[in-house]
């Protein structure tokens, strides 16, 4: 590869090429506008962070360069001509108020209760039933049989194979598949998570991080920089809902996973 600033490589070894910016966008999916800014080094231009190793590697793939020796001169080119980016200013995402904490911690209270209360009521049941039946046993006179029992007298006591696969198959149960998310960022960010009601992630994370987290059930996910954030559920993308740099939290559950097209998004 010639020697050069990273737009002049890019360009000069596409040209070399005879290949149009039109036939890499055909061929990578990458807009046009994107593949001017890296020619001309407008970083402004670009969504930044893995967004634009994503494109360099697609690129260099497509014009069967060394993607390693292209990302170096990239990452050399944008590290030293980038802007420094300014301070985040965070926004205290908000607790629960008191008042929610002390509603759960009672209703656990009272379903404890509940179930103690029901399970003395059903021990009472059954010791008056084994009692009366015991009772009615002793009370009944025994007497010597008169003769063999035939054999169309024995009572069937075992139940037929049908009746037993039918019950064991009714009570199987299809167990919900487990959620699995993927967070990247592309700036600087905080992100807070809470699965299945306990906070997994709750940090201010850098640009390019990425994280894996599972629940069974549940997320709720916050961001200070929805925009700066990208969530991937059990491989599917999920949208930040509105627009903005503003605060945002979202709930993902089974049912996003039911709704999410099939197929994997890319970004």
């Amino acid at each position: 590869m010639t020697k050069g600033s990273f737009g002049e490589i890019l360009k000069r070894e596409r040209e070399m090429r005879e290949v149009t910016l039109n036939e890499v966008t055909v061929a990578t999916r990458i807009a046009p506008r994107f593949l001017e800014a890296f020619e001309r080094e407008e970083w402004e231009k670009l969504p930044g962070g893995v967004f634009n190793r994503g494109f360099v590697r697609a690129i260099a793939r497509y014009l069967g360069l060394n993607e390693e020796r292209l990302l170096s001169e990239y990452d050399l080119a944008y590290g030293e001509q980038r802007p420094v980016a300014p301070p985040l200013v965070e926004n205290p995402i908000p607790s629960p108020p008191k008042w929610m904490v002390g509603l759960a911690v009672l209703g656990i209270l009272v379903a404890v209760v509940g179930a103690i209360a029901g399970g003395t009521y059903g021990w009472r049941r059954y010791a008056a039933h084994r009692a009366a039946k015991r009772l009615a046993i002793s009370a009944t006179p025994s007497r010597p049989p008169e003769g063999p029992a035939l054999h169309g007298d024995t009572p069937a006591l075992a139940s037929s194979p049908a009746t037993s696969g039918s019950a064991v198959s009714g009570a199987s149960t299809s167990t919900p598949a487990r959620l699995d998310l993927s967070i990247s960022t592309s700036g600087i960010t905080r992100v807070r998570v809470v699965a299945d009601r306990k906070v997994v992630l709750d940090a201010r994370l850098p640009t390019g991080e990425k994280r894996h987290l599972s629940a069974r059930n549940q997320f709720v996910v916050s961001a200070v920089r929805p925009s700066a954030v990208l969530l991937e559920l059990n491989g599917q993308a999920m949208p930040w809902p509105g627009s903005g740099d503003a605060s945002g939290t979202m709930v993902l559950s089974q049912k996003d996973l039911r709704q999410a097209p099939s197929g994997n998004s890319q970004p």
